[in-house]
């Protein structure tokens, strides 16, 4: 604490008062804070003899008195025992996610939504526990629930509350999305020039289909039913909206599902689309360009498409050395480790119409082809590891089934499988392994191929726009590693929805922690700093913390929480707990 002198112009005398710097916790800003106004300097010399020093020791023996208010004495028990069935941790990692939870102003949106639906719970405070448990504890439902206890939260509802919640989760789930991104454009602004697609699918240890689970083609190669979902995302990496599909629906069939509600009520304005080959359909690309006599498409398009898969015509095209250019925009020689090159071409493509006819339209794109060592050696690694496995499959094919083969079976001539079983069929003709198809493909490795509606973008913009994908990838990795999406312990529709509704606020909150954050640290991470940020209980609601890392001074310092007191009260915890909810 220290004096504080203030002249005031209106009327020309100093006054005093006893302040203190005072930390903002929203800002992290220090502001004065009056803690005693003391009077005019003018009055107070006929008092004191010298009021500036008098008021000047005042505030010094104050700040040492509440430095001795801080102090605690603690005696200890030795021998005093842990009650039964005792544990005194909590976690208060958390309040990093709350505070990004209700920036987003999730605890609005839901309890508007809950209003006059006469629930005996709150849906708020069910999902505020799912989505926590479900970035720093993933699991079921079940354990969510059981895990409340954790926190410094009045959790008051029953696990039969947290599954009758489900239902209205689901059903107010597109919503939630469309808050979620209006709050984001709010609080951290969205680029949403690009917007990258992608489709993965999430499986259920179940041997019956329903309409939802069906059999398709799994990313991880199972055989159980899946649920696909088809994920948009914006050039920050941010996800924008997310919808579930059945299982035998194709990744290019949910497309325009997906692309047309971003495009129809999250006020894009014109949009890139990012996608790779799987998603390359005639009716796709006409979707997003419209007619093709516009000067200018509708939208845009950048799609990765097969080189190995492509035209002789094509091939011969990529593997010609001559006009390929470096990363300085020179002509590429053999030593470089990165070459690439473009041309304008028109295009054939088949589209369906409204009258349910197919159309052959002739659109204009660029295709741009570049080449990396980095890839190149990279696809040679992981194609001698599958070449050693088919030489293996072809020595002893009984000890490999369809699953185990993944990734070298192609590499072995005459094999087949049994389409029920997955056990390999050992018919007459003879496994051999196929020389001519691992040297074609030694042909093309490292090399990629775009495919693009945007002839003013240069060829270094193209290739950095699809390398982006990388992002969407990585977030499909942490939705179901880090944050456990899969498998997934509901069985009904509406649980399903609102199961990966809770997943896709976790997703959104986990990036959101990166961006503020500095993208320095990866999800992984984080959650592990957020875990680790507990307390306990040492003496009379005094709890003790042991933990401090780079990560939680960043996390603190990007969303004004002070992670870095090793004692706090119970009523300090609290008040900052409450900070983070503002």
């Amino acid at each position: 604490m220290y004096l504080k002198k203030t002249f005031r112009k209106e009327t020309g005398r100093t006054y005093l008062v006893i302040a203190k710097k005072v930390r903002n916790p929203d800002t992290g800003v220090y502001s004065d804070t009056t803690v005693e106004s003391i009077g005019y300097l003018d009055e107070l010399m006929e008092q004191y003899p010298d009021p500036i020093s008098h008021f000047q020791e005042v505030a010094l023996k104050m700040t040492e008195g509440e430095k001795v208010e801080r102090k605690s004495t603690m005696e200890i028990d030795m021998n005093e025992e842990l009650p039964t069935d005792f544990n005194g941790w909590k976690n208060f990692g958390y309040a990093a996610i709350l505070k990004v939870y209700h920036e987003l102003e999730l605890h609005r949106f839901l309890n508007n939504k809950a209003r006059h639906q006469g629930f005996e719970y709150n849906t708020n405070s069910i999902m505020t526990l799912l989505v926590v448990e479900r970035i720093l504890l993933p699991g079921s439902k079940l354990k969510a629930f059981e895990g409340k206890d954790r926190y410094f939260e009045r959790f008051d509802f029953s696990l039969h509350d947290v599954y009758r919640s489900l239902s209205h989760f689901s059903a107010i789930a597109k919503d939630a999305q469309r808050h979620i991104n209006e709050r984001i454009v709010a609080c951290y602004g969205r680029d949403t020039s690009i917007v990258y697609y992608d489709v993965t699918n999430f499986y259920f240890e179940i041997d019956k289909e329903d309409d939802l689970r069906k059999r398709g083609v799994s990313k991880e190669k199972r055989r159980d039913p899946i649920v696909q979902m088809g994920l948009a995302m914006d050039a920050d990496g941010l996800p924008l909206y997310y919808e579930l599909f059945p299982g035998n629906i194709l990744d290019k069939q949910t497309f325009r599902s997906v692309i047309g509600e971003v495009r129809r009520n999250y006020d894009t304005g014109r949009i890139i689309v990012v996608a790779d080959m799987g998603i390359i359909t005639g009716d796709n690309i006409y979707y997003l360009i419209g007619d093709e006599k516009r000067k200018k498409p509708l939208n845009g398009y950048v799609f990765g498409f097969s080189v190995r898969g492509g035209a002789g015509k094509f091939k011969r095209y990529v593997l010609d050395p001559n006009g390929y250019l470096d990363k300085n925009g020179e002509p590429a020689d053999e030593s470089a480790e990165f070459k690439m090159k473009s041309r304008l071409i028109p295009r054939e493509i088949s589209v369906t119409m409204a009258s349910g006819k197919t159309e052959t339209k002739t659109i204009h794109e660029k295709q741009v082809v570049f080449w990396s060592k980095k890839y190149a050696d990279k696809a040679k690694a992981e194609r001698e590891s599958a070449v050693r496995k088919a030489i293996a499959m072809v020595n002893d094919p009984r000890k490999y089934n369809q699953a185990s083969s993944y990734g070298a079976a192609k590499y072995v001539k005459n094999m087949e499988f049994d389409k029920k079983t997955g056990e390999v069929i050992l018919a007459d003709k003879k496994l051999s392994l196929d020389s001519d198809k691992i040297r074609e493909e030694e042909l093309f490795d490292g090399f990629y191929s775009i495919a693009t509606s945007e002839m003013e973008m240069s060829d270094q913009e193209i290739i950095s726009a699809y390398r982006g994908l990388w992002e969407i990838e990585e977030t499909f990795s942490i939705a179901k590693g880090d944050l456990g999406a899969r498998p997934v312990y509901v069985s009904l529709k509406d649980h399903i929805n609102a199961h990966f509704l809770s997943c896709f606020i976790a997703l959104v909150i986990m990036r959101i922690l990166q961006k503020q954050t500095g993208r320095r640290f990866s999800c992984e991470r984080i959650v592990d700093c957020l875990n680790k940020i507990v307390c306990v209980n040492s003496h009379d609601n005094v709890y003790r913390f042991a933990y401090r890392s780079e990560i939680s001074d960043a996390i603190g310092k990007a969303f004004g929480i002070d992670f870095t007191k090793k004692w706090l009260r119970l009523g300090e915890i609290k008040n900052k707990i409450a900070q983070s909810k503002k």
